[in-house]
């Protein structure tokens, strides 16, 4: 009994989370410009017109080259952070880790009211490296706490060892640590992309209707009318997701990353 009742649970589970998709990708296959599931005639028109159509292809390449520099700049960001609390040892290093993390502890909206307020000052808004920053900032914390594992993940004497054949600091960190927190700076690179293509609301404000990512395209698309092009951009997205995620498990150390110690 309690075994059909762990199976009718997970089944259950499962079954609220794939749902959704499936009824995502009915409604994106639909051959009339109609909402419906199951779909009535079968297309990939629209997700042709994802790549096709200027409406939704500016703001797809706007979103991927977006994703891309916040990730990297987040990762750059973090990993000179990282690195210094690691390797100097500095009594208030925990005050920093948590400093960084600050930005992720904040609602969305707030965060995003404050920089727009931010970039008015300055004059200067409504652009992509607005959002860029913004994005960076906001998600720094996630490569910020993986790269961290990463260097609690190095062992001292591998270190020690290095010094002691004579390698300064840089040969240290450029044959010697950073192989071993590749995986992590990886992960949390597509930790950010990700979430950095499916943020709206600091892109939203940021954007303040100049530069349109495929969130707001999509919100926007919803308020003027319902497009089976809708679904098609949201089952890329969880498309570029899983690929996302994909490379996560191949090139990062997954178990670590999720909470796993590793015999040293």
């Amino acid at each position: 009994m309690t075994r059909l009742l762990k199976i009718g649970f997970c089944a259950a589970f499962l079954a609220i989370l794939i749902m959704p998709l499936i009824i995502v990708i009915g409604v994106s296959l639909n051959e009339k410009r109609v909402l419906f599931f199951p779909p009535r005639g079968i297309s990939g028109q629209w997700y042709a017109e994802l790549f096709v159509n200027p409406g939704w292809f500016t703001p797809l390449v706007t979103s991927l080259g977006i994703a891309t520099a916040a990730a990297a700049a987040a990762v750059l960001i973090a990993l000179p952070i990282a690195y210094y609390l690691r390797m100097q040892k500095v009594f208030y290093a925990k005050a920093l880790f948590g400093l960084g993390l600050m930005p992720f502890a904040f609602p969305p909206v707030i965060t995003a009211m404050g920089m727009l307020l931010f970039w008015v000052g300055l004059g200067h808004f409504g652009q992509p490296d607005n959002i860029v920053i913004g994005h960076a900032v906001f998600l720094v914390a996630l490569p910020l706490t993986m790269v961290s594992l990463g260097f609690e993940a190095i062992d001292e004497e591998v270190l020690e060892a290095a010094k002691t054949l004579g390698a300064d600091r840089l040969r240290i960190f450029t044959t010697v640590v950073f192989p071993l927190i590749r995986p992590f700076l990886i992960s949390g690179f597509a930790f950010v992309f990700v979430l950095s293509l499916n943020e709206f609301v600091i892109s939203f404000f940021l954007g303040q209707s100049r530069v349109v990512t495929l969130p707001v395209k999509i919100f926007s698309s919803l308020r003027s009318g319902y497009s089976p092009s809708v679904a098609s951009a949201s089952v890329l997205f969880i498309a570029i997701s899983f690929v996302s995620f994909g490379l996560i498990g191949v090139f990062g150390n997954l178990t670590r990353l999720m909470g796993a110690y590793e015999d040293k």
